[in-house]
């Protein structure tokens, strides 16, 4: 439910902030002509934006508008997803050896089921092996870290994916502009400088959007991984020397095996030898 809340809390400051960006990266107003006016005429301005959208095209603007809408939705996801107080929630670390301490070993394994968290689950996966050994504990521990690992760097993978699409339609755009116009130049009669300035605009207006939906998709992509990267690091460390202190705590004198069906009683005294 925390988690829950984080999300609606921080999701909406996330896209104001894109949307910002956007508007002080377009927004800035050029002429429509660098020559000044005739008498009598006013300057009429354009937002740039306006101009390469009108020049791109609707159809390129949709090809293009939805990677930028997924991009967007993506990094949001993992950066929702990537921070620290979500992988290793803080408190429960503490509370976790607490509880293990006092040699409460179903109290911890349900605190660790019940936390959604990255180290919640991996302790989880460990936990219910460890009754069979520290070993095989860690071996599940690690696979369990590998897969919520491996869910991640699919979604990762789609931004680099994004990237490389980008200058791909871009190039698209400049071809299918630059042979408009020299259709325009090839056409019977003088030259039409209107249908020849519309190909060319057309053509740089689509490489313009594609390269800068490819920029941000590939920093995006190489920050993530090694966030992916940092934040599994940290993880499988933490589980393993949370693990390793639960299965200690359990063999002291003579106390039951950790795991989910552990009861945190002690165990019966040794019978005396004979």
């Amino acid at each position: 439910m925390l988690d829950s809340l984080s999300r609606r809390r921080w999701a909406p400051i996330l896209f104001a902030l894109a949307a910002i960006f956007c508007l002080l990266a377009f927004a800035d107003p050029v002429m429509a002509q660098d020559a000044p006016p005739a008498e009598g005429a006013t300057k009429v301005e354009k937002s740039i934006f306006i101009h390469i959208i009108e020049s791109a095209g609707w159809l390129f603007a949709v090809v293009l508008g939805i990677p930028s809408i997924a991009l967007v939705a993506l990094c949001v996801l993992l950066m929702l997803d990537l921070r620290m107080s979500v992988a290793i929630p803080p408190g429960f670390v503490d509370e976790f050896i607490d509880t293990v301490n006092k040699r409460r070993f179903k109290e911890a394994f349900e605190m660790a089921r019940n936390d959604t968290s990255f180290l919640g689950r991996v302790l989880t996966a460990g936990m219910s092996r460890l009754q069979y050994g520290l070993e095989d504990a860690r071996d599940a521990a690690m696979n369990m870290l590998d897969s919520i690992r491996s869910s991640k760097e699919q979604l990762n993978n789609y931004t680099a994916v994004i990237g490389s699409l980008g200058p791909l339609i871009g190039l698209v755009g400049t071809v299918l502009g630059m042979i408009r116009s020299f259709m325009a130049l090839g056409a019977g009669g003088p030259p039409n400088p209107a249908a020849l300035s519309k190909g060319i605009s057309e053509a740089l207006s689509v490489t313009f959007l594609g390269v800068a939906i490819a920029v941000p998709a590939i920093f995006f992509n190489a920050f993530f991984r090694n966030r992916i990267t940092k934040v599994s690091m940290d993880t499988s460390h933490i589980a393993d020397d949370l693990l390793t202190q639960m299965y200690h705590n359990s063999k002291k004198a003579g106390g039951p095996a950790a795991g989910p069906n552990a009861t945190g009683a002690p165990a019966p005294p040794a019978a005396p030898p004979r």
